[in-house]
């Protein structure tokens, strides 16, 4: 029994050995299997992230796009169009659209006519006033066309500037239509 119990003892710790070793593989290329897997999804993930992001991106864009406030002013056959902020005022006064007003000269730089309603001018920019800028002047509660440079005043607020045709400005006079683009 002595000499099967050594034989025994020689014969299993080889036996481990080579059993030790392979599970030693056999855990290594798991480990290696599962960290490529991990990787692919975490990039899947991010890819999917990504893309998720550039579509709300997109949507965002296009909504963006179709929300933008656009009015156009005809008068004596000639059409100006202007895009309105997102001030308050601005917003006050497309509601109030479709209109048609007498427009009158003012001064050498601007023209203007009356809203029918007043305009609430909290949370709208204050006018830097150009060519092209269309504002509002809460003192009066009056709208106003620049068409040409003028700076800025006491009580004046910007609620757009002209995409197109504000060459016409300056050649305005007697009723003019205005309506929502």
């Amino acid at each position: 029994m002595i000499k099967s119990e050594a034989l025994s003892m020689r014969i299993i710790p080889e036996y481990n050995d080579g059993i030790k070793r392979m599970l030693i593989c056999l855990g290594v290329f798991l480990l290696v299997f599962l960290a490529i897997g991990c990787a692919e999804e975490n990039n899947i993930d991010e890819i999917t992230i990504s893309n998720q992001s550039e579509n709300e991106q997109v949507e965002t864009s296009q909504k963006e796009e179709e929300m933008k406030m656009q009015i156009s002013v005809q008068a004596n056959e000639d059409t100006t169009i202007f895009e309105l902020n997102d001030g308050k005022a601005a917003k006050e006064f497309y509601e109030q659209l479709p209109l048609t007003v007498d427009v009158e000269d003012f001064s050498n730089d601007e023209k203007i006519f009356y809203p029918p309603k007043k305009l609430d001018t909290t949370n709208t920019p204050v006018a830097n006033a150009k060519s092209g800028t269309l504002a509002y002047y809460a003192p009066w509660g009056d709208v106003v066309m620049f068409y040409d440079s003028f700076g800025s005043a006491s009580g004046l607020y910007e609620l757009g500037n002209v995409v197109s045709g504000g060459e016409h400005i300056k050649n305005m006079s007697g009723t003019i239509q205005i309506r929502k683009v």
